[in-house]
């Protein structure tokens, strides 16, 4: 690439479905390395497959970026000078370029029908080969206008018949392209295919429009999947064709399933119970749901460090970085080549850093909508009790979820604590700690703490015989932080209410 090109970067998702986070990662990737060269980032929708078209599917794409924090800064929502950014709308433009490679000998048209090309399977496997492919051997069996005479071409064109074009693969040709990730590949063209150019709908199909585009929209570099490496010779074949200069390529490494080797997929999803989407999906034909990470209470930083992670590192120790961090660390030659296994557990073991991270008056803003929504009245003490409870919490809803004691009184108690823990004499134990406690002046963190050594050292108790009975007073549960806190936020009124309840509770 020459010094002075500025860096032009595209993600090119096809309107089928929604976005697997293995597209995201994609993006992500994308969009790093043009804000680390200064350049830009462009998003184009390839739907050149009408028949694929999925609605709504357009629209998640973007809220999925623009959620994750990595809008383009150009495309079919934001414009640019080298729009239109959808395919479908740039149909006419490439008709020229298929003519072109027509009249350069690099490409022909292909008459054969569907029947014509399964006849040719059928046969292909009859004689034990079950791999047949349109080719630089085959072709001269089939009917097109390598094999027809030229009159017949220029009729069968006349009247309309039904044709696709093809690209015309030379034989035994070494092809060669140096990957940023993968360093040098090579394919010689004996095992390659014929590839569709231009299909008989009148629209390119993606080998043909990608490169077109790409070259009209001035990428300077193709950063895509693995599952494209197989295609890349074709690509690179297609430039030389056309006489442009290729952009440079690089091939990520695959998103792997958790249990196992293989691309991860929807279904791993929905077998071991975590999120394959960014954002929940409903799919408009049947109707079914498909869990999303922003849904599952997911910090779209927190989604975005752990992709970035999965397939590249910085080369140290760091493990979170903001999305400016993560720009400035961001390299090709530090993307590995070998597929990069998911984890759940450290997905969210991600998100459970960031949100320690906020303030308690942060994390309190945060919850507030959730409590209101739950009806739930918010307590003056809510930045207070986010600070005793974020240590223990994965996702915001944990805040609450997780301390529901300290917004209302347990309505039930831990059996299996209640059972272990609580004794003969456990009720005179409780009934003279309440009052104790209940004779304080302040009722701080710090007092309630004395008061309740004191009462310990005096009687010759230990912990275990009086901590857990007061833990289940006041929170209903076997274990939790600080008693000494919680009181403090519940206040003394609270404490002795609640103590109260389960001495009755128990003597009746």
């Amino acid at each position: 690439m020459s010094k002075n090109k500025s860096v032009r970067v595209r993600f090119a998702p096809s309107p089928t479905g929604p976005l697997h986070m293995g597209g995201i990662r994609t993006a992500l990737y994308n969009y790093l390395f043009a804000k680390k060269h200064g350049g830009d980032f462009l998003l184009r929708i390839e739907d050149t497959d009408q028949t694929r078209y999925v609605p709504g599917a357009e629209e998640y794409i973007v809220e999925a970026l623009n959620w994750c924090g990595i809008s383009p800064d150009e495309g079919f929502t934001k414009g640019g000078e080298d729009g239109p950014y959808r395919q479908s709308e740039r149909k006419p433009m490439y008709r020229q370029y298929a003519d072109q490679l027509i009249e350069s000998g690099h490409a022909y048209y292909a008459f054969d029908t569907s029947e014509d090309l399964t006849n040719m399977r059928d046969l292909a496997k009859e004689s034990g080969s079950a791999n047949w492919q349109y080719n630089h051997i085959t072709r001269s069996t089939m009917r097109n206008s390598l094999t027809l005479p030229a009159d017949e071409v220029v009729a069968l064109l006349a009247a309309d018949t039904p044709y696709v074009i093809r690209v015309k693969l030379p034989r035994n040709h070494e092809v060669k392209f140096e990957d940023r990730i993968r360093s040098w590949v090579g394919v010689n063209t004996n095992n390659m295919d014929d590839k569709v150019l231009f299909k008989s709908d009148g629209m390119p199909t993606y080998h043909l429009a990608n490169i077109v585009d790409d070259y009209l929209m001035k990428i300077t570099h193709v950063i895509r999947g693995e599952e494209w490496l197989p295609s890349a010779p074709l690509h690179i074949l297609l430039y030389e064709y056309f006489g442009w200069e290729a952009p440079e390529f690089a091939h990520l490494p695959l998103l792997l399933k958790p249990d196992g080797n293989g691309k991860l997929s929807k279904r791993d999803g929905d077998r071991l119970g975590f999120p394959v989407f960014p954002l929940e999906w409903k799919n408009p034909e049947t109707g079914e749901m498909s869990s999303g990470y922003r849904e599952k209470g997911f910090y779209p930083e927190s989604f975005i460090n752990m992709l970035a992670f999965l397939g590249w590192n910085p080369g140290d120790n760091r493990e979170i970085l903001s999305l400016a961090e993560l720009t400035e660390a961001f390299s090709l030659e530090k993307v590995g080549k070998a597929g990069s296994k998911f984890d759940f557990e450290k997905a969210k073991w991600y998100n459970e850093q960031y949100l320690r991270a906020y303030s308690n008056e942060e994390l309190a803003s945060q919850v507030t909508p959730m409590l209101e929504k739950l009806g739930v009245a918010v307590p003056k003490k809510l930045a207070t009790i986010c600070g005793l409870v974020k240590e223990r919490a994965i996702f915001v809803k944990d805040l609450y979820e997780n301390g529901k004691y300290l917004f209302a009184a347990p309505e039930t108690y831990d059996e299996k604590a209640m059972r272990k823990k609580w004794k003969d004499n456990s009720a005179e134990i409780l009934s003279e700690l309440k009052n104790r406690l209940n004779a304080l002046d302040t009722f701080t963190t710090e007092s309630t703490e004395t008061c309740f050594k004191s009462f310990l050292e005096e009687k010759e108790f230990g912990f275990g015989m009086v901590g857990p009975i007061f833990r289940l007073a006041l929170t209903g549960l076997g274990m939790g932080p600080s008693l000494f806190e919680i009181s403090e936020i519940l206040g003394k009124e609270e404490v002795v209410s609640r103590m109260d309840v389960i001495l009755a509770l128990k003597q009746n």
